[in-house]
């Protein structure tokens, strides 16, 4: 959720400047990371100044990548902040489900994940059945259900009914303490015949799990 946070503040920034920017293209790898799983916006080649005044929406081209972008600005190209409401919809829907927007190597019926997804996110019985399977059941059960409840609003195909970034925010922020981040820090070395490699290692809280880590090269 810390990514999915930090990315939402980024977009709320944007839509909330002086001069308002959509970001038009907002997808998974336009997200950059740091090993503290801060998330950065990336790629603004197809942002576009936003609406102002009294004016909803601002006409473009159509462009970005398809499987993020939001139903109207394909059909009409009219583009709003909550198109990219819509983009961030689905990338909180990767993040829960550990799918691709689009994967052909799916089921025919599983490879559009949105398409898929969204009959499971209107009853609270299925919500279970898109967790990404790699969890094995070690997550925090109710702000999953925040979170999926969450991208079931952004991708409402109606725009005015979806969230501001702003409120998306807000929902966010208080899940991040339903799962900390790794607090701890080690070093840990691997032999093969060949060598010895040595990384940074950083730890759950359990110490039990290695979350990510980093060449060691003599330097923390």
């Amino acid at each position: 959720m810390k990514i999915a946070l930090g990315a939402a503040k980024g977009l709320a920034f944007l839509h909330e400047a002086d001069k308002p920017v959509i970001y038009r293209d907002f997808k998974t790898s336009n997200i950059l990371l740091d090993l503290d799983y801060n998330a950065k916006l990336s790629d603004f080649g197809l942002a576009k100044d936003g609406p102002e005044g009294d004016k909803s929406h601002v006409s473009t081209r159509i462009m970005g990548t398809y499987g993020y972008a939001a139903p109207e600005y394909i059909m009409t190209g009219h583009l709003s902040p909550r198109s990219d409401v819509y983009s961030f919809g689905v990338v909180l829907l990767e993040l829960l489900t550990g799918r691709k927007s689009l994967d052909k190597s799916r089921p025919a019926r599983e490879q559009n994940l949105t398409d898929w997804a969204l009959p499971l996110l209107k009853e609270k019985k299925k919500l279970l059945n898109i967790v990404d399977p790699r969890l094995q059941g070690d997550f925090p059960i109710k702000a999953f259900h925040k979170a999926a409840m969450l991208a079931y609003h952004c991708l409402n195909r109606n725009p005015k009914a979806r969230p501001l970034m702003r409120d998306i925010v807000d929902s966010l922020d208080p899940l991040q303490l339903s799962h900390p981040l790794p607090i701890e820090k080690t070093i840990v070395t691997v032999s093969t015949e060949a060598a010895s490699y040595s990384f940074v290692a950083y730890m759950d809280e359990s110490s039990e799990h290695i979350v990510c880590g980093k060449p060691y090269n003599g330097i923390q």
